[in-house]
């Protein structure tokens, strides 16, 4: 045993030597490449002293970045993400400096500007010469882990978290459907998870509501509820607001309505972590979380993670130089995919380029060591989600090659995971699971010139872009639209023949200026929204919802347009006479009580009738919800996004996610009564989570009982709705 932590000893001290005297090299090599960069005194030194210089400077710099530079981090806590970033490399070039001017003899020197380059290439370097050296030691990696662990378990002393009790790691794939991971696993694309799947993991599929997006999914994982979720964005007539998922002050608003609903805390209040997710659900230990995000103050933990990653140079650096190498990557794909004329095809220029390497690297590297450090703490729930793959399919497709690479890497992702598991003071159960799939298919705009909102423009009679208007689908709306008001207008000239008095002038408040508005004499625009291949309508100057029947009196081409348009697949709408109606082509009509998964819903498979009947009782549902086409014999559907690989709505894997989970666990439907064989929407699949979770580690908290915990203030105040100013 002696013998072994001495020969241990000695291959740290060798690495650490290798990785000095690789980094007084390179120091040695950019004085010599860069002008304003120097390791000698004005008159010259010999090459011996030279390169002493150089390894005193290699050695401050790598001592000054492993002690002072999580310090500097630590300081900067409350400066945002991005801003950090950019940071990184001046933090890094002022340590460089700092380094410099502690060789004797005032012989180091350089610019600021030079010291940025010079610092981030020696940080990229000894980062590399310690990979390569621990790929050559098997049990390298194992070590650093065990040793991370045992730091952390000596900080919560005695009363660690050590337990016999399994803890849980709910993993998010976001947007990888169940027939593209039966299909990448098939391929060799994810052989970690293949390897799962001939032994230790179970593979169900589960269907999603009829908003097939992360909000509404995640919400439900999370919180429990996402009754009131009509789709990723959508507009409310009591507020007047346009709620939209991904926004912070969205996103606040909707986990405190789940909470208030469900009168539970979420499924991570005890001794959880929530780790790059739109919500919190109830962890006190959150990182990248979008709910919690503009909380200000020394106990707001929201960006823990990601500084924490940060405090490492090495990390910054590497991060940063992947970061600029996805940027390139993307732009080389998308030169490639426009030379060979792929179609369907988006544009991908502008800001897109930085928004994927975003999500491919920098998101994916902070999550993953957030969940790592998770693991090695012992906590008891963690759910992370890993946005790559939804982020590149949406522009490259869910089938592309692009898209393909990007499962690779959550594979390496996954297998890093479960090696630190391996380490960590408790034993994991590592459960893997997606939100929604995606569905290919052009664009709507692509397919037929012209947008939902142009469509709805014509279908109203409302001026729209020279472009749609030439369009056949645009002119054929805009022509209907002009023989309704023909026909509209010569019935309220017989009217007036006949003795009725035209209606005098009023104001939009009074009945009389509630008739003219609805005749279609004065309105609002009607407000377009889409949410992938779910597109909503509302018209904001009527309160509350508009019949079926009000709408056709105010635009009388509008519906037909609409359902009989080869695009679209189906509309729901209010009715005065059926409560509601599902509109199909041909005019086929059917009433919210009698809707089955036949007649105009029959391409979009089981239960799509259910879940339409679901979202009709919503308080906040569009005047119209319209859901494009879908063919069954393709997979494809039409965003009314600039999407290639979408989903929102109904049609195709956008609906059908997958839950992977140990066998141990038991089957997923066991216990859930009568599901007709599978696990439907997001609150089920919360249920089954919390099952699993209550099974060893008793119930979670609600939140009545939330008191006296420091550590839980932050998500108390979580509960609490923002003041209108912030909004």
């Amino acid at each position: 045993m002696a013998e072994r932590r001495w020969r241990r000893a000695g291959s740290a001290l060798l690495r650490v030597i290798v990785v000095w005297a690789v980094s007084t090299l390179t120091l040695l090599a950019l004085a010599g490449l860069l002008p304003d960069f120097q390791l000698q005194s004005d008159d010259g030194d010999s090459a011996t002293r030279t390169a002493v210089t150089a390894a005193w400077g290699a050695g401050a710099f790598g001592l000054l970045s492993a002690l002072v530079w999580p310090l500097v981090v630590r300081a900067l806590l409350l400066v945002p993400a991005l801003v950090l970033g950019l940071l990184v490399f001046f933090l890094n070039g002022s340590l460089l400096l700092l380094a410099l001017r502690l060789i004797p003899d005032d012989r180091g020197d350089a610019a600021p500007e030079t010291a940025v380059v010079v610092a981030a290439v020696m940080s990229a370097v000894a980062s590399a010469t310690s990979t390569a050296l621990a790929v050559r030691d098997d049990d390298a990696y194992g070590r650093r882990l065990s040793r991370l662990a045992t730091r952390r378990r000596r900080r919560q002393g005695a009363n660690g978290t050590g337990t016999d009790c399994p803890g849980m790691v709910f993993l998010q794939l976001d947007g990888v459907g169940h027939d593209v991971l039966l299909r990448a696993v098939k391929d060799g694309l994810m052989p970690t998870l293949a390897g799962w799947l001939d032994g230790t993991h179970r593979l169900t599929p589960w269907r999603t509501d009829w908003s097939s997006q992360t909000g509404a999914s995640q919400l439900g994982i999370l919180h429990g509820s996402n009754h009131d979720v009509p789709a990723f964005r959508w507009y409310e007539k009591d507020t007047g607001r346009i709620v939209v998922s991904n926004r912070p002050a969205s996103a606040v608003e909707l986990q405190r309505r789940a909470i208030e609903r469900t009168g539970d805390g979420g499924l991570l209040t005890l001794d959880g972590a929530s780790r790059g997710n739109l919500f919190s659900g109830g962890a006190d230990q959150v990182a990248l979380v979008l709910s919690v995000s503009t909380r200000r103050g020394r106990e707001n933990r929201s960006r823990a993670g990601y500084f924490a990653y940060f405090s490492d140079p090495a990390n910054a650096v590497r991060t940063a130089l992947s970061f600029f190498a996805e940027v390139v990557r993307e732009i080389q794909q998308a030169t490639r995919a426009r030379f060979r004329g792929d179609r369907p095809r988006v544009a991908r220029g502008g800001t897109y380029p930085l928004i994927r390497a975003f999500a491919t690297v920098v998101e994916r590297d902070v999550v993953v060591a957030a969940v790592i450090g998770d693991m090695l703490a012992g906590r008891t729930a963690v759910y992370a989600d890993l946005v790559a793959y939804d982020e590149v399919a949406h522009h490259s497709g869910p089938h592309s090659r692009d898209a393909a690479k990007v499962l690779e890497s959550l594979d390496r992702s996954v297998a890093l995971l479960a090696k630190a598991a391996a380490h960590a003071p408790r034993a994991y159960r590592i459960v893997l699971l997606s939100d929604h799939g995606q569905s290919p298919g052009e664009t709507f705009e692509g397919e037929y010139g012209l947008s939902l909102k142009d469509l709805v423009r014509a279908g109203c009679g409302l001026p729209v872009s020279r472009r749609a208007g030439r369009t056949a689908c645009g002119a054929e709306a805009r022509d209907a639209a002009a023989d309704a008001l023909r026909i509209g207008l010569h019935r309220r000239h017989e009217e007036d023949e006949q003795g009725f008095a035209p209606s005098p002038p009023a104001g939009p408040g009074s009945d009389a200026g509630a008739q003219r508005e609805r005749r279609g004499e004065a309105g609002a625009d009607p407000i377009v929204l889409a949410s992938g291949n779910l597109g909503l309508i509302s018209f904001p100057d009527q309160p509350g919802r508009l019949t079926r029947e009000e709408i056709e009196a105010r635009h009388p081409a509008l519906l037909s347009t609409l359902a009989n348009h080869p695009g679209i697949g189906f509309l729901l709408v209010a009715s005065e006479r059926h409560g509601s109606v599902v509109l199909g082509p041909a005019g086929a009509e059917v009433p919210i009580a009698e809707l089955s998964d036949d007649g105009p819903l029959a391409p979009f498979g089981k239960g799509a009738a259910d879940a339409v009947r679901r979202t009709d009782t919503f308080p906040h549902v569009a005047d119209i919800m319209v859901n494009s086409m879908y063919d069954p014999a393709t997979g494809r559907i039409h965003a009314f996004e600039q999407q290639i690989g979408s989903h929102g709505g109904l049609g195709g894997e956008q609906s059908q996610p997958f839950l992977m989970a140990p066998v141990e666990l038991g089957d997923p439907l066991e216990g859930e009564g009568d599901t007709g064989g599978e696990l439907v929407g997001a609150e089920q699949l919360h249920r089954v989570l919390k099952r699993w979770l209550s099974e060893c580690t008793g119930p979670q908290i609600p939140v009545a009982e939330i008191g006296g915990d420091p550590e839980q203030e932050d998500f108390r105040r979580s509960l609490e709705p923002y003041p209108p100013g912030d909004r």
